[in-house]
């Protein structure tokens, strides 16, 4: 403490820079000058606060107007405190008025649950701007190297490659992982969630699993670009730090591995799941039996514990004390750890404090590494506004399918299971829920089996572009053919490459052509997920036309696409359940 009796401005508890507004009953971000000073730039000087009588030193008073000019006409000042247990008196001149009731603790929970980074939209206020523009300075962003789809839309399903990498950096991380690692791509989750938010599931990607990593152009420092050499049949974990490889090369991977293109990725380290849990509080976890791992400094006995720091990074890192003590295990541990912290964000004590809020906002901009299409406060905000949507009983946790490797005598890697992993794959790019879940989704499923109900125009009336979105080169010149020759859909053309790639073929026409798409989805074996209704483009004789673009589903002229409406049955678990990791 100074002469003055004011702290340094880095020992501010975030949480006393909100104050009460006597009017609304709510708690605001005050970046004022005469209250506890902010680590970031201030507003403009106003009038000083009066201290007043009840103001502890260092807050502004309650009864101080927060304005730097005389109030509008109209506008109402809270007046003078009174004593407690004293009726109030209204104002000279003024009828006795009602006071705005407080909200309800339901609702004020309600404000928060839009995301971890939520809280933003209630520090627009004064000053507010200013810390935005502190945790926008927080974030590390890197290049994508154009293997995303240029980031999530708030109208379509998301796909967000979680990884967490063995890379240490920052004090007390020295007795944790291998000392030279260059931080490989240890832990994988693929996270999707549904175009209706109504589920989610997140799918981790075995470490040791044995694939082929494709080439990576990648961003230098000095902003050049280069490509690094893709390898065949090595583990996933080295899709990232190895050869200099960054996340962007992990998401080549992943698309390679499963045919799902990630909108955006999150890398974290071991400060990570540090920092991030100290500042929730803990997050509560539960044991069958007692563990002692001296490799992950793991030491907990049965039973349910609030762990955080250090004792959370033990816990998502320990293997040897689990099941068989392989990576599979670990994913096991992570995915309940995963499933306490959803459940904790989710509860009352963490969204419902201002203070915990933005603990957990500086926490998390200074923890995580994220692509170039999340790298401000803002879209991190809109991405939580979504994720925030999701129920924890409707997000899934499961693995991808895997088998030994046969070629080793010695189990040390994975290979996919071929029977299995298709199906899995399959499920999560047609935005199938591996949950239950409410009427919502079973009403938007409904909807697209009513698009092929209903009559059918002839082949000879259907009128069709063909664009290629993905598909094989010549496949919609060889689509073209096949639809004239062999199915009598003369009124079709090849209209080139479309704009932009998509995963899936789809069907977009005019109200007035839906006779016409019933019947080129029944020539060419397209679900009603495929179909869009939108609009009819001009073909080449200046006519409408419906719009054919072939997807990277699609699988040559005359091979129906019928989408899978269910998930296969897989292990999984579900982020509103506490299971007992043994």
């Amino acid at each position: 403490m100074d002469a003055q009796g004011r702290g340094r401005a880095d020992n501010i508890d975030p949480a006393d820079q909100w104050v009460l507004n006597p009017n609304t009953g709510e708690y605001e971000l005050r970046l004022n000058a005469s209250g506890p000073q902010s680590g970031v730039p201030r507003p403009r000087r106003g009038n000083p606060a009066p201290t007043g009588s009840g103001a502890r030193p260092g807050q502004r008073a309650r009864t101080a107007p927060e304005r730097d000019s005389p109030a509008p006409p109209g506008t109402d000042v809270p007046g003078p405190r009174r004593r407690r247990g004293a009726p109030a008196e209204p104002p000279p001149g003024r009828r006795r008025t009602r006071t705005k009731p407080k909200k309800s603790k339901a609702k004020k929970v309600l404000l928060w649950t839009g995301g971890s980074m939520a809280f933003v939209l209630v520090a627009v206020s004064v000053g507010g701007y200013l810390y935005i523009k502190h945790l926008n300075d927080n974030i590390t962003s890197v290049s994508d190297d154009g293997a995303s789809t240029g980031g999530f839309s708030k109208d379509q399903a998301i796909n967000i490659l979680v990884i967490g990498t063995d890379k240490r950096t920052g004090k007390g991380n020295d007795g944790y992982g291998d000392a030279g690692s260059v931080g490989h791509a240890d832990t994988n989750i693929l996270l999707h969630v549904s175009k209706d938010r109504s589920n989610a599931t997140a799918l981790s990607i075995p470490r040791d699993l044995i694939v082929d990593v494709p080439d990576c152009p990648t961003q230098q420092a000095d902003g050049t670009d280069k490509v690094i050499p893709g390898t065949q049949g090595v583990r996933f974990n080295t899709s990232l730090g190895q050869d200099e490889r960054t996340p962007s090369c992990t998401m080549r991977t992943v698309t390679e591995l499963t045919g799902i293109k990630p909108d955006d990725f999150m890398v974290a380290d071991f400060n990570a799941v540090k920092t991030l849990t100290e500042a929730v509080g803990g997050v509560d976890v539960c044991l069958a039996k007692d563990i002692k791992d001296p490799d992950s400094h793991l030491n907990l006995s049965k039973g349910t514990h609030n762990i955080s720091g250090e004792q959370a990074l033990a816990f998502v890192r320990t293997r040897h004390a689990v099941g068989f003590g392989g990576d599979l295990s670990r994913i096991t541990l992570q995915q309940q750890f995963l499933s306490a912290l959803m459940r904790k964000l989710k509860g009352n004590s963490t969204l419902s404090s201002p203070g915990k809020m933005l603990k957990l906002a500086e926490a998390g901009t200074k923890a995580l590494t994220v692509d170039d299409k999340l790298d401000s406060i803002g879209k991190l905000k809109d991405l939580g506004l979504e994720l925030g949507k999701l129920n924890p009983k409707n997000l899934t946790f499961t693995t991808v399918p895997v088998l030994d490797n046969p070629a080793e005598k010695v189990k040390a890697t994975v290979v996919l299971n071929d029977a299995k992993a298709p199906a899995v794959f399959d499920a999560i790019k047609n935005d199938v829920s591996f949950t239950e879940v409410k009427e919502k989704q079973k009403a938007a499923k409904d909807a697209e089996a009513a698009r092929l109900k209903g009559t059918k125009s002839d082949a000879s009336e259907v009128r069709v572009r063909i664009l290629n979105g993905g598909a094989v080169g010549g496949s919609a010149q060889k689509t073209l053919g096949w639809l004239q020759i062999s199915e009598g859909v003369e009124k079709s053309e090849n209209a080139g490459n479309a704009p932009a790639e998509l995963s899936r073929t789809t069907l977009e026409y005019a109200p007035d052509q839906a006779p016409q798409a019933r019947r080129l989805a029944a020539i060419m074996g397209l679900s009603g997920s495929a179909l869009k209704p939108g609009k009819s483009v001009t073909n080449s004789q200046g006519l409408p036309a419906m719009t054919l673009t072939l997807g990277k589903d699609f699988k040559g002229a005359g091979v129906p696409l019928t989408a899978p409406t269910k998930a296969p049955e897989v292990d999984k678990s579900t982020a509103d359940k506490v299971k007992c990791a043994s």
